[in-house]
């Protein structure tokens, strides 16, 4: 099979077509013919040697798929073969053949395309792990999503606002701050020219919000506990303005504040499994709905990785990039099983 690996730590050119052997799945486990494959800011960490896959894993890159599955373990999760289906995966999304845990598994809803399909996985698992699980935002409790623009932040602002939340976002322009309110934000603050904090406080009359899904961490982490209300909970997913912070840790004991944070990737299946239950349950509907609607940057052919790289690292995007691997990745089907 065809499959773009990382020949050595470094830039986008060091992403290279390969041939490889078309894996074979365990047991639990599914092979999926990929159609198409999501491009996520740690598949870069990986390139540049800072995210080695997890023991066990494919050393390609890509952590979610959508295709058609080939072969496996099919029957215990209610699939078949044949069957249309996006996946969240430890590693190996770059190829034309990738196995995934069957738990981790959904069905491609039939009212998206191959291409927005696998832009699913590992924002709305990101997402639900870390806003709903970890950070238990409730009814009636708001939201403040930094980095609005990026796949996730686009995931957290349209599952946050159908699931009646107020959302507050961050973004680094003002068209990308209009394009955080017509995907349901209450307000988008442009980080350049405002700061989010004094905004914050002005939208919330002083109050604050509960829940802050931060990508930025470093310096961003005082200022967020000076915009949290009482009881609120900061959940940490990414680390793009450093890891370390100086911290008012009297504010934290006084306001009973909560600073956590977590990685998706080394999480067990089972683990995993729990999240697609529950995205299957709630989020799902609202896919096939149009409730909540994916937004599909621009895709690159699998050999057109590296140009897909530079895009991610120039932070243009709105949404998400996706590699197209297969004949039907941009096909949306018009119901049942993508006959």
């Amino acid at each position: 099979m065809r499959a773009v690996e990382v020949t050595h730590p470094g830039g986008p050119d060091v992403l290279r077509t390969t041939e490889r052997t078309r894996p074979v799945p365990a047991q639990g486990e599914v092979l999926i013919r990929v159609q198409a494959a999501g491009v996520n800011r740690p598949d870069v960490l990986q390139r540049k040697g800072g995210y080695a896959p997890p023991p066990g894993a494919s050393d390609l890159p890509g952590l979610e798929v959508a295709g058609t599955i080939e072969a496996g373990d099919v029957e215990a999760a209610g699939f078949r073969i044949g069957d249309a289906v996006c996946a969240l995966v430890a590693g190996g999304g770059y190829a034309e053949y990738c196995v995934a845990p069957v738990g981790q598994c959904l069905p491609k809803p039939r009212n998206l395309s191959f291409a927005e399909a696998a832009g699913l996985p590992e924002t709305y698992f990101t997402v639900w792990s870390n806003v709903f699980d970890r950070a238990r935002l409730a009814a009636g409790e708001s939201l403040l999503v930094q980095g609005g623009s990026s796949g996730i932040g686009v995931a957290a602002i349209q599952l946050g606002a159908a699931l009646g939340h107020a959302v507050y976002a961050t973004a680094g322009s003002d068209e990308k701050c209009e394009a955080c309110v017509n995907l349901g934000a209450r307000r988008c603050i442009n980080y350049r020219s405002e700061d989010f904090v004094e905004v914050i406080k002005s939208e919330t009359q002083g109050r604050g919000v509960d829940v802050i899904l931060d990508m930025v961490a470093g310096d961003y982490l005082p200022r967020e506990i000076d915009c949290l209300a009482d009881d609120g909970r900061i959940v940490i997913i990414a680390l793009l303005g450093g890891a370390k912070a100086p911290l008012d840790l009297s504010a934290v004991l006084r306001r009973r504040l909560t600073i956590t944070g977590s990685t998706l990737r080394p999480r067990s299946v089972a683990f995993k499994a729990a999240i697609a239950e529950r995205l299957r349950e709630v989020v799902w509907p609202l896919i096939e709905s149009g409730r909540i609607k994916p937004v599909l940057f621009r895709t690159f052919p699998l050999a057109g990785a590296a140009d897909a790289h530079r895009l991610m690292e120039s932070s243009q995007h709105v949404g998400k990039i996706v590699l197209t691997v297969g004949a039907d990745a941009e096909r949306i089907s018009a119901g049942g099983p993508d006959e």
